[in-house]
């Protein structure tokens, strides 16, 4: 056998210490390729974070977990949103007594609880009398709870003091449990779990219109000295979420025109409005930047549920009138 013309050719290989140290220089590009990635991200997220006041990747979290907890409730036995609101509805209350008495206020807050968990209940199996006198009930036990503790030395005894502590123990049960009690009489009406779900989709679209166009837009305080990060370019935003988001909704869940579907999402855009300026007026006068932190992203569950509570009683009156 013939040898092959020329000399022989032979691979080119890398000892052993070469292509260690190729490997590392590899795994050193990779890791500070990947530590950059991170820190724009991190950079990213905290300018979004300073700009809307919250964290967005635990609000989208939290927000997404309540919502499928809220589709199940309502989807597959209206009654388990019952026992949802009236949870949601007993922290926001605990919440609010918590934040006035730690501005001076003595709230009596197991009786507001107590008062508000038995309310959502009789407004949901006896709508109209239950829900109205449930709530004249709540504010004469509380108030007189309160008495009662005055008559035995505890708290201020102070005429004036006590004639505000009484006054914010009435706030509640009207800000919270009659507001909120509107979820489930909508709710208990034939069909009205779809209202329910539609008013507060609605609303969702509203907040998530306001905080892209505000993100992206947003210039020209709408209410400077109350909520210094709302804008008139967010509320733009939330408007056209509203009026899309209504129409739609309209149309293809509650059967409704498309004409209804536009009054539907232009008044819940302005009441989700207005609940969520009340909230931020409270906290103002109360001086403190959230309810509470129990929400991570989110603040506490008032922060959540400040534009639902006022659009709970425009979703019922709509709800009547296409009736």
């Amino acid at each position: 056998m013939t040898a092959p013309n020329g000399p022989a050719r032979r691979r080119p290989f890398l000892k052993r210490g070469e292509l260690q140290a190729q490997v590392e220089q590899r795994r050193a590009d990779i890791e500070a390729q990947v530590r950059a990635a991170r820190e724009q991200f991190e950079e990213t997220q905290a300018r979004i974070n300073a700009r809307t006041g919250r964290n967005l990747l635990f609000a989208a979290a939290v927000g997404l977990l309540l919502g499928a907890i809220l589709i199940l409730s309502l989807v597959v036995v209206k009654e388990l949103f019952l026992v949802l609101a009236g949870v949601l509805v007993a922290f926001a209350v605990v919440e609010l007594a918590g934040a006035l008495r730690r501005s001076g206020r003595d709230v009596p807050r197991v009786a507001s609880v107590v008062a508000a968990a038995v309310v959502l209940p009789a407004a949901y199996f006896f709508p109209g009398l239950g829900q109205w006198f449930g709530v004249l009930a709540a504010m004469a036990f509380v108030t007189a709870w309160r008495l009662v503790e005055a008559l035995f030395g505890r708290g201020s005894t102070k005429a004036e003091d006590l004639r505000l502590d009484l006054g914010a123990g009435a706030f509640i049960q009207l800000y919270l449990t009659l507001l909120g009690s509107f979820t489930v009489v909508l709710t208990a009406e034939e069909g009205g779990q779809w209202w329910t779900l539609g008013f507060l989709i609605v609303v969702v679209a509203c907040d998530v219109g306001a905080y892209a166009a505000g993100v992206a837009f947003g210039k020209h305080p709408m209410a400077p000295r109350i909520s210094p990060k709302k804008t008139w370019e967010g509320f733009a935003g939330s408007a056209a979420a509203a009026l899309i988001t209504g129409v739609l909704i309209s149309v293809f869940m509650l059967g409704e025109s498309w004409a209804f579907g536009l009054l539907f999402g232009g008044v819940l855009v302005v009441t989700a409005t207005v609940g969520d300026l009340t909230e931020s007026m409270i906290k103002r006068d109360l001086e403190i930047k959230d309810i509470s932190s129990w929400l991570p992203g989110h603040g506490g569950f008032l922060d959540r549920l400040d534009s639902i509570l006022p659009s709970a009683v425009a979703a019922y009156a709509l709800f009547l009138l296409a009736r």
